[in-house]
């Protein structure tokens, strides 16, 4: 099991727990997730669910590559990012207040599942990256374009993709990427869900679900975008260089 659930009282965790791999997250383990969020809304003494991950040196650094090897047509990278979707949807969606512990790295799909959570707690060394213009030349989904561009604006998030950079957990937290920034990130994540736990939940969730029908509401279509990129010779040469540990050539086609 790649994905431990504990409960303590009324905080329910799910961690990522492949370091060996900076927490790379395979199908199974993204279907883990999905169940993580099932069962937490099926316990009415859950008051907060808590995503992080193990080691220390990343959150979750994505979707483990090797995934990608056997796509050949734009209906693979289709099928993959509407699985993906299904999970931060279902993350997004649940009804306790949701917090992503970030520690180290949080690129491309990690920086996905924090942004479906409600709040972002990090520590100061913590990076933040979509760095998929230097690695595989993909795209995200629509709705993720969305949260990100809903958390800290159109601008920065063009910013942050073209140039295939990172942010450190201070620079997150001023940008709005991160909603706040602690050295002792436990210290700080036992009093949030002191703080959590003693407010009304009905307030939260109502509020959650109102921010999230603010954004969906002008949600445009995005499957041709994703078709563009997943069916084209650029990724699969993306894949290739990245496996081989070598610079991609990218073509533009």
């Amino acid at each position: 099991m790649t994905i431990e659930v504990t409960v303590d009282g009324p905080v329910a965790t799910a961690t990522v727990n492949r370091p060996e791999a900076r927490n790379a997250m395979t199908m199974a383990m993204y279907e883990s997730l999905a169940e993580f969020c099932d069962r937490v809304d099926g316990d009415d003494a859950v008051r907060i669910a808590v995503v992080r991950g193990a080691g220390g040196k990343a959150f979750v650094s994505g979707t483990d590559i090797a995934h990608f090897r056997g796509f050949r047509s734009a209906e693979d990278g289709l099928a993959y990012e509407q699985r993906i979707e299904s999970v931060l949807a279902r993350l997004e969606q649940v009804t306790v207040p949701t917090i992503a512990v970030v520690e180290g790295y949080a690129t491309g799909g990690g920086l996905s599942i924090a942004a479906a959570c409600d709040l972002r707690l990090c520590t100061p060394d913590a990076r933040f990256g979509l760095p998929i213009a230097r690695t595989l030349g993909n795209c995200v989904s629509m709705p993720t374009y969305a949260r990100l561009v809903h958390l800290i604006g159109a601008a920065r998030a063009v910013h942050l993709i073209y140039t295939a950079g990172f942010v450190d957990g201070t620079e997150a937290a001023a940008i709005g990427l991160a909603s706040e920034v602690a050295d002792d990130v436990d210290a700080r994540l036992s009093e949030l869900c002191d703080r959590l736990r003693a407010n009304a939940p009905l307030t939260m969730r109502a509020s959650k679900i109102a921010l999230r029908r603010l954004r969906e509401q002008t949600l445009p279509p995005g499957d041709d975008l994703v078709s563009l990129c997943y069916g084209s010779n650029d990724f699969r040469e993306g894949v290739t260089a990245f496996l081989d540990k070598r610079p991609p050539r990218w073509q533009g086609r």
